[in-house]
């Protein structure tokens, strides 16, 4: 099922590179929040900030946590030994680097993820005697379900949840979050950040693909002996790392490889959303209004405000632990504080009528109604039909596997008998309806609320009498396959625009015809300058 996320992360790609970049490429901003202040008032961006801020310091506790998991199971490291190592090398280098070095640093982890995942598939396809039976255990056991189009929301998921919901929460993080945004509007064209959006895409299938692969031959492998019901593992997420020890124990290195591909996950996220942390705190929090400081001032409270923020994120990923599958918690926290984020965009960018009174409304309603259902979600579980378990068998586990004898003493109760036991109980009316939404969803009711009452309070506080500068929205001369259709000058751009309020002029909104440089604070040695970038919009002549 999780292979139709291949359909939604193209929908995100497509949508995120037409409609949200050339908005925020053309206004030239270091922070997504600059483009609140720009489009509304300096409330809203600080409301946005904040939000963000709470948001990713959230999910950047559960990314650190997870490999941890993973270290602990592999090599028996201390728990939370390997979440302080993890966050500290995280918080080091992105501190010392920046932007730089975080990005440069995912190039590799790229490869150290692939070669990790294949080292797990090969192995398994050679112990299980090829794939064909690895797609046979598979399908016999119900785990090749791809076209499930029950419409229901309370399912966990189905076609529809993750083409819906994934959509919804996925371009929450690639079109308006700082922590992507902010990798391609450093880019040197508006064409090269598109590109860099697509390149992206097809990473994101070959991870997918990898993902997708290890987990059925986690099912063949362990059809007969699931180990987490016979309490192998104590957490599901734990099952990846028992499989690479397991059938790599005889392979020195690899284990250690697939930890390295575990982390390589984890150093790119982290870095980049301590990056991004820094930048908005230095951009939203401190220059608006300590304008005197210098750069080098500036520099050493981006370096403090990176070391704050990774100890922050280390303490969140204690809270973590508590919160179940990590991943579904992952999406969850995207969902609750992301979707209303992707509804504030939103309105600034299509409805030129929205108003700050009508976004702030809008925001506050949509946040107010997803964090209700999302807490609901998390204090009311769902009764696990709604996840529509499937069947875990224990009953192989007096044989041996590859170098394991595993001996089952005792008669194991199923996992969905474990669930329903534990939820016993009295449960609230809502429980079964509005607190079991697919968690997929929460993103989608965010920013559908946060439109709607944002537009409605709009045209009820007068919000059609306003003048928007059209820079703000995304018009017809950003489709670059509209404009051989569409007269020259329709919709141009004025040329070096200064934005009323900000210290930005405007980029050309076209990309130069030879694909060159159109992004004026580019820096062909250095991947990102602050001075330089002021510089070259004539901030600091």
């Amino acid at each position: 099922m999780f292979s139709i996320f291949a359909i939604t992360y193209t929908f995100v790609v497509v949508i995120s590179s037409e409609v949200y970049l050339p908005v925020f490429y053309r206004l030239g901003i270091t922070s997504t929040y600059e483009y609140l202040e720009l489009r509304f008032n300096k409330f809203v961006r600080l409301i946005g900030t904040i939000m963000f801020i709470i948001q990713t310091i959230l999910y950047t506790g559960i990314v650190i946590y997870a490999p941890a998991l993973a270290l602990n199971q592999v090599t028996g490291f201390h728990l939370w030994g390997a979440v302080v190592a993890t966050g500290v090398v995280c918080t080091f280098y992105c501190t010392l680097g920046g932007l730089k070095a975080v990005v440069w640093t995912d190039v590799f982890q790229v490869g150290i993820m692939v070669a990790g995942f294949s080292s797990v598939i090969i192995r398994a396809v050679v112990v299980q005697g090829g794939i064909e039976p690895i797609l046979n255990d598979s399908y016999y056991g119900d785990r090749l379900n791809f076209w499930d189009f029950n419409p229901s929301p309370l399912q966990r998921h189905s076609f529809w949840t993750i083409i819906i919901g994934g959509t919804f929460t996925w371009t929450g993080i690639y079109g308006v979050n700082q922590s992507q945004v902010q990798r391609y509007i450093a880019c040197k064209s508006r064409f090269h950040a598109k590109m860099s959006l697509y390149v992206n895409l097809v990473g994101l299938w070959a991870i997918l693909s990898c993902a997708v692969l290890s987990g059925l031959a986690m099912y063949s492998v362990y059809k007969d002996c699931d180990p987490w019901t016979a309490k192998f593992v104590s957490a599901p997420d734990q099952l990846m790392p028992y499989l690479a020890l397991d059938i790599l124990r005889d392979y020195p290195g690899l284990p250690g490889l697939f930890v390295a591909c575990a982390y390589s996950g984890t150093l790119s996220t982290v870095s980049s959303s301590i990056n991004a942390l820094a930048a908005v705190t230095v951009e939203d929090l401190v220059k608006p209004y300590f304008k005197s400081l210098s750069e080098t001032k500036l520099s050493w409270i981006s370096k403090g405000t990176s070391f704050l923020y990774g100890a922050v994120c280390i303490g969140m990923a204690g809270l973590a632990s508590l919160m179940g599958g990590l991943l579904q918690a992952a999406l969850s926290i995207f969902g609750m504080i992301g979707g209303p984020l992707l509804g504030l965009f939103s309105l600034g960018i299509f409805f030129p009528f929205v108003n700050s009174l009508g976004a702030l409304v809008g925001l506050l309603v949509g946040f107010t109604i997803s964090l209700w259902v999302g807490i609901g979600a998390q204090l009311y579980p769902p009764l696990p039909i709604s996840s529509l378990p499937k069947y875990l068998s224990v009953e192989g586990c007096n044989f041996t596997t590859i170098d394991s004898n595993w001996t089952l003493t005792t008669a194991l109760p199923s996992v969905t008998e474990t669930i329903l036991e534990a939820q016993v109980g009295e449960r609230p009316e809502l429980a079964d309806n509005w607190y079991s939404l697919s968690y997929l969803y929460f993103s989608t009711i965010g920013t559908i609320i946060t439109i709607i009452i944002g537009i409605i309070a709009s045209l009820l506080s007068g919000g059609l009498k306003q003048n928007i500068n059209r820079d703000f929205l995304l018009t017809c001369q950003d489709f670059d396959y509209l404009k051989v259709l569409l007269p020259s000058s329709w919709g141009k751009y004025k040329e070096k625009e200064k934005v009323e309020g900000l210290n930005w002029k405007i980029r050309d909104s076209d990309p130069y015809p030879d694909k060159g440089t159109d992004n004026p604070a580019f820096n062909h040695m250095e991947l990102y300058s602050t001075e330089h970038n002021e510089k070259a919009n004539g901030i600091n002549p």
